[in-house]
């Protein structure tokens, strides 16, 4: 494409202009600031946990943060793509589609807690925006109470 030809977007691409297109195309789905910096915390007090996996096998969505053996699935959610009362402000360019696009996320992410509620496991999840220190603190928490709770009913041998 020379500079002269006007810019088409792609098929099946819903940018409004190329530097919209590379600007959406940068934006991570894993490994944000927030995401790293309550991974980090959550480390530093010695838990381990799977990163971006599927908390279960036949579920197609992943959680931020895994702890398999005690059930709990973390989310780290970004306040513009899941809505967030606080701090989602509506596009101004191309809003039907956006405002479409992050309430079909809401909707996905209640699907995605009650399918996990209902197979037995614990949803945490927190806006980009809260204090990784509490988040941590709230994750290490949890997985703790549930390891706890998963001993004490083990029947002994």
């Amino acid at each position: 494409m020379t500079n002269n030809e006007p810019w088409e977007p792609p098929t099946g691409s819903w940018a409004s202009s190329a530097a919209r297109r590379r600007n959406m195309q940068a934006i991570r789905s894993r490994d944000t600031a927030p995401e790293r910096l309550i991974r980090r915390l959550v480390h530093a007090q010695g838990l381990r946990y799977r990163v971006a996996a599927r908390p279960l096998p036949d579920l197609r969505r992943t959680a931020d943060m895994v702890f398999r053996p005690a059930k709990v699935a973390v989310f780290i959610d970004g306040c513009y793509w899941h809505g967030c009362p606080e701090h989602y402000v509506p596009p101004k360019t191309n809003p039907g589609y956006w405002s479409d696009k992050v309430a079909r996320n809401m909707a996905r992410d209640r699907d995605t807690d009650q399918r996990l509620e209902e197979a037995g496991w614990t949803v945490l999840r927190f806006w980009e925006h809260e204090p990784s220190e509490d988040c941590a603190t709230r994750i290490a928490a949890e997985v703790e109470k549930r390891r706890s709770a998963a001993r004490t009913a083990k029947p002994d041998s």
